[in-house]
């Protein structure tokens, strides 16, 4: 057995060392463009025509640069942004040129897709810390987006547009240009009371032109919005207080329901709400009594071939603002000690993932100072004694320190602990707890990123192997960039708000890319990667259990298409009985067993600009000790402005050896929007598994008869596959209301 003494000293001195080693991170961030944002007493509309006469003396960001195809040049069609404030309001004015009327768009709904369509983003960052920033985005159509970044953007992750704010604006349709106006209240912003300036970026899509642009010049082995490569917003006048905002939203559901595996049916009315307290400039305070998301998006179903939970994305409202004071902790792959979806789901005595009311919480986020952020979270979940679920209070507190420029030091302690003593409930269930530090580095220029992180787990009668720790280290340059990941988790590590893919495991993850950036080629930029991943077992003698060996090659086109080739040498040792089949009465393959297999993938996307574009990725190979054949393929399809139709299909064929099970496993999700204006929307998306045994319906008409105030009516109806029988049956009608006081 392995000398857990020994583990908890390698970690600590592992983490005490990063620490050292890159407390030297530069500082600084790159800001070389600035221009002037003039105080006005002017009344400005935002109906996207740009005919005040003060936008005339307005000073303006221009002269945008091409990210994509190149990153050397400015761009062919150039954009203009002013902007104007007083006490209550930001006020932007845009004019972007284009070569022609012939826009791309993929609906009129609100929080769009950027990257497949026409628009432009701005990106303000409030506290010019390089970390984080407020999104604003606008179409030609006058479609709109608001989101958050978060961790200097340095991936999706820190990426969101399921953020919502009150702000109005609308564009115009010119001959060679569009134009667009926006009014944002300045309490829609955090920042420090007094300050002068906010860094400043925009990104833009033109897909007549078919090239990206950015107000700054960014290199294009970084993300469009990442926040290294920013200008200037100077305010005529320092920024003041403004009046603390307070936001009510309520809510009212008429829902009814039936159960048909268990005979069960019922209807009733629910009556709760969301409040948002805004405390001085930059902390925000959010409640919630009694909360519904009947009306949240449902989840995309997955095929899942492994022996691991799957990682789904967070679409509820209350848990976003500021999701990355609590959700970042850890590795976001392996050892997430916080993720917001497990609270409000709980497993029945089948096992089954179920809802599990939340009755209230609480929810504070913020900048306490300029260099330090405060995230407190409670939720109190209701107990079902029928399903043997305990009422749990869910808390979470975080800080997190701003360090030599970017980089950060974060802290935290979890607590979930059911507060009476169930004879259901086991003893080491009744608590867990988990506290930790983290140390994000974040450099100039964005060449170097990492997170190095220690946390340990407490529950009853635990284990001494509680530990949780990792360093992450990733070069990123033009022409190489590199990445290590090394991650250990003990046997006896334990988070129950979080995502803990397995434990008892020493992880190593490393990845090396060259690219290389043609000239005078179809190809605008191509790169060949090896990236092996392998695991052991600590609780096991440090047993190799597990590795992949890929190796691939990628190449990205000037008309926006990619094609990326792979191969996979892969092995795996069984500890249990496992069927990668998931049909009833299969026999498992056996325990105790090394298996090595390898697979070839071939993926090819064509350009999302067309409106029909779509997706292919086939892979065949060995599976374990049998055969795999995989293909899934996306499709969308667009009628512009008002009709999106997309279908994803994933299809797999395991054949495996007698006396072991062989299946053809399908996934096929065709999906319909349809906007019937900026306000009334229709959405249904239909998704049939048969690994789930499930067919699913799932509309929903949405209007929004005022500024994010809106009327949904939701339909769910789930079968069985096999029989077409009918599983569980929903309709919801649900009102919200915005109000601001």
């Amino acid at each position: 057995m392995v000398n857990y003494q020994a583990m908890t000293k390698i970690t600590k001195h592992l983490s005490a060392f990063v620490l050292i080693l890159f407390c030297h991170s530069t500082h600084g961030q790159i800001s070389e463009k600035s221009f002037i944002v003039n105080e006005t007493n002017a009344k400005i509309t935002p109906d996207g025509i740009l005919n005040e006469p003060v936008w005339t003396t307005a000073d303006q960001a221009d002269e945008f640069w091409q990210y994509f195809p190149l990153d050397t040049v400015q761009s062919k069609k150039q954009t203009e942004i002013k902007m104007l404030y007083d006490e209550s309001n930001l006020y932007v004015g845009i004019t972007v040129y284009t070569a022609g009327s012939d826009y791309s768009i993929q609906s009129l709904k609100r929080d769009f897709r950027a990257g497949n369509s026409d628009n432009i983003t701005l990106l303000f960052d409030t506290f010019n810390d390089g970390n984080n920033a407020f999104l604003f985005g606008i179409n030609p159509y006058g479609v709109r987006r608001e989101g958050l970044v978060s961790g200097g953007g340095l991936n999706l992750n820190g990426f969101t547009i399921s953020w919502d704010v009150k702000w109005r604006g609308d564009s115009k349709i010119y001959d060679g240009y569009y134009t667009a106006e926006m009014t944002i209240p300045l309490t829609a912003f955090k920042f420090k009371e007094g300050e002068t300036k906010w860094r400043f970026n925009s990104y833009r899509f033109d897909t007549q032109s078919n090239e990206n642009s950015t107000w700054t010049n960014i290199p294009q082995n970084q993300n469009i919005y990442g926040l290294t490569f920013m200008g200037d917003m100077v305010f005529e006048k320092p920024l003041g207080k403004y009046r603390t905002p307070l936001t009510i939203i309520p809510y009212v559901n008429f829902g009814s329901r039936k159960d048909f595996e268990l005979n069960e049916s019922e209807t009733k009315i629910n009556v709760g709400g969301d409040a948002k307290i805004a405390i001085g400039n930059s902390m925000n305070l959010d409640v919630t009594i009694n909360p519904d998301f009947s009306q949240v998006e449902v989840d995309d179903q997955v095929t899942n071939l492994t022996r691991f939970e799957v990682s789904l994305p967070e679409k509820r409202q209350f848990f976003i603002d500021n999701s990355d004071l609590f959700g970042s902790f850890g590795g976001g792959r392996d050892a997430n000690p916080f993720f917001s979806r497990r609270i409000g789901i709980a497993k029945d005595t089948a096992d089954n993932a179920i809802e599990n009311k939340i009755i209230g919480g609480v929810r504070l986020s913020g900048k306490l100072n300029q260099g330090l952020r405060l995230g407190f979270l409670n939720l109190q979940t209701a107990k079902d004694l029928e399903k043997q679920i305990p009422s749990n209070n869910n808390t979470m507190l975080a800080l997190q320190q701003n360090v030599f420029g970017r980089s950060n030091i974060g802290m935290f302690f979890i607590n979930r602990q059911s507060f009476e003593d169930y004879e259901f409930q086991a003893p080491e269930d009744r608590y867990n707890r988990v506290a930790g530090i983290d140390y994000n580095l974040i450099s100039d220029n964005n060449i170097w990123n990492g997170k190095f992180y220690l946390h340990k787990s407490y529950a009853h009668n635990a284990g001494k192997a509680n530990l949780s720790s990792g360093a992450f280290m990733q070069y990123n340059s033009r022409n190489w960039n590199f990445f290590e990941d090394v991650v250990y988790i003990g046997e006896d590590f334990r988070s129950d708000l979080g995502f803990i893919r397995r434990t008892d495991i020493f992880k190593t993850a490393t990845m090396i890319e060259r690219v290389f950036w043609p000239e005078d080629s179809a190809l605008q930029s191509h790169s060949f990667q090896f990236f092996p991943v392998l695991t052991w077992s600590p609780d096991n003698d440090f047993l190799h259990t597990d590795y992949d060996l890929m190796s691939a090659w990628e190449s990205k086109f000037n008309d926006q298409s990619e094609i990326n080739v792979s191969y996979t040498h892969s092995y795996t040792y069984l500890f249990d009985e496992f069927d990668p089949t998931d049909i009833a009465d299969a026999i498992p393959l056996p325990n105790e067993v090394g298996y090595h297999y390898n697979y070839v993938s071939l993926e090819y996307q064509s350009d999302s600009r067309k409106r029909f574009a779509y997706s292919i990725e086939p892979t065949v190979g060995s599976f374990f000790n049998g055969d795999r054949f995989s293909f899934s393929a996306e499709m969308y399809l667009r009628f512009q402005p008002k009709i999106f139709i997309s279908l994803a299909m994933n299809y797999d064929k395991i054949a495996l050896p007698e006396p072991y099970s062989s299946t053809d496993i399908w996934l096929i999700s065709p999906k319909i929007d349809v906007t019937f204006s900026k306000s009334i929307f229709w959405s249904t998306l239909v998704q049939y598994s048969n690994q789930r045994d499930n067919l699913g319906f799932n509309s929903r008409l949405q209007w929004r008869f005022a500024p994010l105030s809106d009327l949904f009516i939701v339909y769910n109806d789930n079968y069985f596959v096999n029989s077409f029988e009918p599983k569980y049956r929903s309709i919801n009608l649900k009102l919200t209301y915005w109000l601001n006081i």
